[in-house]
């Protein structure tokens, strides 16, 4: 396993004032894991705790896992079957996995159970204690035709959240999305504006046709027009016959300059940038 390593200047800004026009520094480490998670609980816990292990031993206070961190099935319904409450043993075991790292875990898209046929996709953010602090579940569904490529229906497993939400890190204010949000600004503009965020989290598992055409450009959209720093864990590359991911996970600063990168599909990678 290879580690890219970047260190910047993370510019923690009043929320009165623009990030990028704030005079106040403070430097601290984050991590952004990219995966190939499959349909395996416990295979894919083990990826996690290794990136985490490592992230912690570099000083990182946070660390961020895509979407589907902990499970990508292989056909229609298994995310359903395995989906479960936050207080049940797959979410403790991170929880668990935080404190004993003492590290904040940003993890987005948990197959968090609404009802028996129903899942909401959650994003999860853990302190160093263990302690969930907030959740957030995601509000844009990924209902399209890609073109060339497979359809998905997400809204018919999945119930959409209503929610925006934001919580306070050692890094700064955190906005939560997940995925697909990304191509909605507004959920954005509120985070910055309303809720005041400082660092904008977005977990993602980007098809490599959508991918290849509009994920960094739209990542750097929402960084530019926020005046906020963006973090993009991505899944990568071939998860099972039917489903792969792109990759490319993404650091990227207010001016929308890209400040830690994982091309391509490599799987298992971390970036970290000192803030």
């Amino acid at each position: 396993m290879n580690t890219y390593f970047a260190s910047v200047d993370f510019t923690k800004a009043s929320p009165q004032i623009p990030i990028a026009m704030a005079t106040a520094k403070t430097t601290v480490r984050v991590a952004a894991a990219q995966m190939t998670s499959v349909n395996d609980l416990m295979a894919n816990f083990a990826t996690c705790s290794r990136l985490v292990q490592e992230a912690a031993s570099a000083g990182a206070k946070l660390i961020c896992f895509p979407e589907n961190f902990s499970y990508m099935g292989e056909k229609s319904g298994d995310s359903v079957q395995i989906a479960e409450a936050l207080d049940g043993p797959v979410m403790q075991r991170y929880c668990s996995l935080a404190r004993d790292s003492n590290i904040w875990l940003s993890l987005g898209g948990f197959q968090e159970r609404f009802d028996d046929t129903h899942l909401c996709n959650t994003h999860v953010v853990i302190d160093a204690a263990g302690m969930i602090q907030k959740t957030y579940q995601k509000m844009h569904l990924f209902d399209v035709d890609v073109p060339g490529g497979s359809s998905y229906k997400e809204s018919s497993f999945t119930v959409p959240g209503t929610k925006i939400v934001s919580v306070e890190s050692p890094i700064g204010c955190l906005g939560l999305t997940v995925c697909y949000d990304l191509r909605f600004p507004k959920i954005y503009q509120q985070l910055r504006f309303d809720q005041n965020a400082q660092v904008l989290l977005v977990p993602s598992a980007f098809t490599t046709v959508t991918g290849e055409a509009h994920w960094e450009i739209l990542l750097r959209a929402r960084a530019i027009e926020t005046q906020c720093y963006v973090i993009a864990a991505a899944q990568a590359g071939k998860h099972n016959e039917k489903r792969e991911s792109y990759g490319d996970t993404l650091i990227i600063d207010p001016w929308g300059t890209v400040i830690g990168r994982l091309p391509g599909e490599n799987p298992d990678l971390i970036c970290h940038n000192s803030f």
